[in-house]
């Protein structure tokens, strides 16, 4: 163990030089959320960032897990996990998981991710649909998220109200763009005070869950640690709110305004 130890700190430095940045997640970080439909506690979910090791190499796993709980539960048990492995240096997927448990829905996929074998490309393995060919440097879609935290949320404040920021992901055995419209500033209201943040709508397609393109919004904390802190989804049904209840693990103090 202190041996995986000094080279993820190693690995750490090493990706601190070649990107000219300090990290803005690492290791043992772990954010705790509560998820409401209207007033109803419906669910929790968390994000964590552990050290691992795949065929011998050291990498970082990141998870996503979110669970339904007590009457929502009991109508409609969902329990959905999305894993990926990365590259400490490189911050791209190595292995991503995807377990997925909706009602009667069940859904398991594994994909490995080749960087190197084509100069060109990358090779991706699905073990539900085969071999895949995908752009070089392709992201999964929660390698996405803490790839766009740790470089584009930095240069945050050189975003303009209606920039639109484009990623590229793999997800559900296919490629899946994802742009993010730059909303603007707020504060967002948490347990003991308020928290700047960097707001921003994930263009949606309108049609069967959402009415508009801006029925999803995303609250990232202005610190070192852009650290997402609140989610609203709105649906032709109503409004699901992600809120941030615990964290632990940050890079920096989360910059909390107190009441």
């Amino acid at each position: 163990m202190k041996s995986i130890s000094f080279l993820v700190i190693l690995l750490i430095l090493i990706s601190s030089f070649r990107y000219g940045q300090a990290q803005s997640y690492k290791p043992g970080e772990k954010a705790t959320y509560s998820i409401q439909y209207g007033i109803i506690n419906s669910g929790i979910g968390s994000l964590e960032v552990k050290i691992d090791t795949i065929d011998g190499k050291v990498v970082w796993h990141e998870k996503f897990f979110a669970r339904t709980t007590g009457l929502a539960d009991a109508i409609f048990k969902v329990i959905d996990i999305y894993e990926v492995y990365i590259d400490p240096v490189t911050e791209l997927p190595v292995r991503s998981i995807r377990n997925i448990h909706e009602g009667r829905y069940r859904r398991y996929n594994v994909v490995t991710f080749d960087h190197t074998t084509r100069s060109d490309s990358a090779i991706l393995y699905s073990d539900l649909t085969g071999t895949h060919i995908a752009p070089k440097g392709i992201h999964d879609i929660i390698s996405c998220f803490y790839f766009f935290r740790n470089h584009i949320l930095p240069d945050g404040g050189k975003l303009k109200k209606g920039d639109i920021v484009e990623l590229t992901t793999w997800f559900t055995d296919q490629l899946y763009p994802i742009r993010l419209r730059f909303v603007g500033m707020e504060d967002v209201k948490i347990k003991g005070g308020k928290i700047k943040c960097y707001k921003f709508n994930p263009v949606t397609e309108v049609g069967r869950l959402f009415k508009t393109e801006e029925d999803v919004s995303f609250w990232f904390s202005a610190d070192k640690n852009f650290l997402p802190v609140k989610i609203r989804f709105d649906i032709f049904v109503g409004a699901f709110m992600v809120e941030l209840v615990s964290y632990e693990g940050l890079v920096a103090p989360l910059e909390i305004k107190k009441k």
